[in-house]
């Protein structure tokens, strides 16, 4: 095939939905796998309808043929985006699983997919992977409650923009990983290399996997960064905690136990909300006018919003306003993260974050990283 940004263009495309994944995020149940009752009991919306539409509405190549499945697994996304025309080469059922996405993926291949685009989150890379191994090369639209793997593209036009523009001799190597959702649920982060799939490659497109910091000086650093914090905490001030454990030695150092992998919200001293879903923090949101965000990067992809804190909405942000966000790092992650990213599916927000944000570092230390949203994101990645 041609070299990136030639005329022609990949001839067909395997395109797969996952319909439940990331419903669990907003909700406050860090994951779906085996929660979907539940997450519509407490009110979840489906995530990646939208998502998969957005990638298709960026897509739009003419000549191209997309590999799907009917209803919820790729049809319906593709009418939601207006396309017609789309090729059918899986039923699937109203209600799907796993085996579901094994065949499709399977389908897909034999009907001659060049790479399997699919939209949902660490369980679907999984589940794509169990099927195709290396045999075939595949590329995530981000649409679930964790993304550790590296097989995920930024965002759904940073997907879109990697298909537009990949030829079949950029591929590289990248990890999927396994999360162990019952230990993450009780705030332990386990994670393991599960498999090292083929993608798609062009440069800045795909987001790194998780990095995770650890040992002495980091927990030094972290104390320093919560001595700092703790000096600036006002008592009239809803402070929202998410994720991490930089964010951890804060909520100590404010004399609370959090929730490490969840968000808590502390006022005057007081834990007045833990392991919080949207709809929580938004009710505090209507108690407390003065509110600020205290969130860290995941490492190495530099993600402050979007991606594993997703009841920090797009609705709680503008509730609580761009400049509400107190971004907090440790040097040493700050240097494995050449930049930070947002994604809360509102390019208006996410642009009024600004180009850069300041990140507090140390005790009374601080600095600016460049922000990437949208098409930043993608333009950031071509440099």
């Amino acid at each position: 095939m041609p070299a990136p940004g030639s005329d022609m263009r990949p001839p067909a495309i395997g395109f797969l939905v996952n319909p439940v994944a990331g419903m669990g995020g907003a909700v406050g149940l860090k994951g779906t796998d085996g929660l979907y009752a539940e997450a519509l009991r407490r009110g979840a919306l489906p995530v990646t309808p939208r998502r998969a539409a957005l990638f298709l509405e960026a897509l739009r190549l003419p000549g191209i043929r997309i590999l799907t499945c009917s209803g919820p697994m790729g049809a319906d996304a593709a009418a939601a985006a207006g396309i017609s025309g789309v090729q059918i080469v899986h039923a699937v059922p109203p209600e799907t699983d796993a085996a579901h996405t094994a065949d499709a993926c399977r389908a897909m291949r034999a009907a001659g997919a060049s790479v399997i685009v699919f939209c949902g989150g660490d369980g679907t890379a999984r589940d794509v992977f169990d099927a195709v191994g290396r045999s075939s090369l595949i590329l995530g639209i981000p649409a679930g409650v964790k993304m550790y793997s590296a097989v995920f593209a930024a965002s759904p036009a940073h997907a879109a923009e990697t298909i537009r523009r990949w030829n079949d001799t950029h591929a590289v190597d990248a990890e999927v990983v396994d999360v162990d959702e019952a230990a993450y649920r009780d705030g332990d982060l386990r994670i393991r290399v599960y498999g090292i799939a083929r993608v798609p490659s062009l440069p800045g497109i795909r987001h790194a996997g998780k990095q995770v910091t650890a040992g002495r000086s980091e927990e030094e650093a972290q104390e320093e960064i919560a001595r700092f914090i703790a000096e600036i905490v006002r008592d009239d001030t809803l402070y929202l905690i998410g994720a991490g454990t930089t964010t951890r030695a804060i909520a100590r150092r404010l004399g609370v136990e959090p929730t490490l992998l969840g968000v808590d919200a502390l006022h005057a001293g007081r834990l007045v909300g833990s392991d919080l879903d949207e709809q929580g923090i938004l009710r505090l949101c209507d108690i407390y006018p003065r509110i600020r965000i205290i969130i860290s990067p995941i490492g190495a992809q530099g993600f402050v919003l979007g991606r594993g804190n997703q009841q920090i909405s797009a609705a709680v942000l503008a509730r609580a306003g761009p400049e509400s966000l107190i971004v907090v790092a440790t040097p040493g992650k700050l240097a494995a993260t050449p930049r930070l990213c947002a994604d809360v599916g509102d390019p208006a927000l996410e642009a009024s974050l600004g180009r850069s944000l300041l990140v507090v570092s140390g005790y009374r230390m601080a600095e600016r990283k460049p922000l990437c949203t949208g098409a930043a994101l993608f333009e950031a990645g071509d440099e």
